[in-house]
């Protein structure tokens, strides 16, 4: 909860949970810490991935699941919308655009305001855009993975671009600025989301961006 005040005071305005993360603690972390939300915060959280077993992750794109996965999303933020709701991943087993349609329902219903992609090609972009406008896509990217075609596709057709694992698992932890530095280099789309559970390496990423 300390790290995410400490967000909160650097003037931090986007913060990245998931249903799966915990699974559900970072939600709930998330609403004991900051809940009654700034305005200007942008509250993006991802549904569509379970966690049946200890280190075992599987995406679940059903639409009954993601309804009630939104659902549970909403009550542990004690929100009544979420600002930007990612399908979290492509479940091959079910048609990308019926996991899609779930999220474009319950946008249409005020229960999502944006929805997003994670992990996915320029073609499931393509794909997922025929029922509902993309706000944004997180995939991997960083110095030592620092090719993904979803990412141009990005930059092409000015949709924001979140890498995730930018510092590649902390691999770049003592040259985090440069890693930084290199991916908002790529383009206004770009906003990388290091992650971290420690207040002071918080702070030195900041530094490093800023300075």
């Amino acid at each position: 909860m300390r790290l995410l005040r400490t967000c909160s005071g650097l003037g931090i305005n986007h913060i990245d949970a998931a249903d799966a993360y915990g699974p559900h603690t970072v939600e709930e972390l998330v609403r004991w810490a900051l809940h009654p939300y700034d305005e200007d915060l942008l509250l993006a959280t991802k549904v569509g991935m379970i966690r049946p077993a200890p280190n075992i992750w599987s995406p679940l794109g059903r639409p009954d699941y993601l309804r009630a996965a939104v659902e549970a999303s909403l009550r542990r933020l004690s929100v009544e919308r979420i600002d930007l709701c990612y399908l979290h991943r492509v479940d091959p087993s079910v048609p990308l655009v019926d996991q899609i349609a779930v999220l474009a329902a319950m946008q249409e219903e005020g229960k999502i305001a944006a929805i997003g992609l994670s992990k996915v090609t320029p073609a499931q972009i393509t794909e997922a855009a025929t029922i509902a406008p993309i706000a944004a896509v997180q995939n991997v990217l960083n110095i030592d993975e620092p090719d993904d075609s979803a990412e141009r596709f990005c930059a092409r057709h000015g949709i924001p671009y979140i890498p995730y694992r930018p510092l590649n698992a902390g691999r770049h932890g003592t040259s985090a600025g440069k890693a930084l530095r290199w991916l908002l280099a790529l383009g206004e789309h770009m906003a990388p989301i290091p992650g971290t559970s420690n207040p002071d390496h918080l702070l030195s990423l900041v530094s490093a961006v800023t300075r």
